[in-house]
């Protein structure tokens, strides 16, 4: 059985990333082909799912990381198709501003930052379930 706080504060971070799995699925979505299993945008069970973006994230507990616990997440795009590495640092650079954007909305007077963590992203800082 989880904790309801964690369970909440989970929850609200998954809205963020869904908010943002939505916005790049608008600005890009039909810039590549999707892998032959993979449902179109809002066909999947859930965002991360379906359509272009795959923005699962997930808690870490920081074990080597220069920044402790937080949370990982990468920006993957579902497709076949050759993507410029200059794209897809601009995709993570959307990302990175959409979550600063988001993340004092939807946990206000937290000091939660976002940084690249060795091969992934991490959302660290004030995690505290209050």
């Amino acid at each position: 059985m989880k904790n309801p706080l964690l369970e909440k504060w989970e929850d609200k971070l998954q809205d963020i990333f869904d908010r943002i799995d939505h916005v790049l699925e608008e600005r890009y979505g039909e810039l590549y082909p999707l892998r032959p299993n993979r449902p179109a945008h809002g066909k999947g069970v859930t965002p991360d799912a379906d359509g272009l973006f795959d923005l699962g994230v997930s808690f870490s507990a920081g074990i080597g990381s220069q920044f402790g616990p937080g949370y990982v997440f990468r920006v993957k795009l579902a497709t076949l198709a050759r993507v410029p590495e200059n794209l897809v640092e601009k995709v993570e650079n959307e990302v990175i501003d959409l979550l600063d954007a988001e993340l004092p909305k939807e946990f206000p007077g937290k000091d939660l930052r976002v940084a690249r963590d060795g091969h992934v992203y991490k959302i660290f800082g004030d995690l505290d379930l209050n």
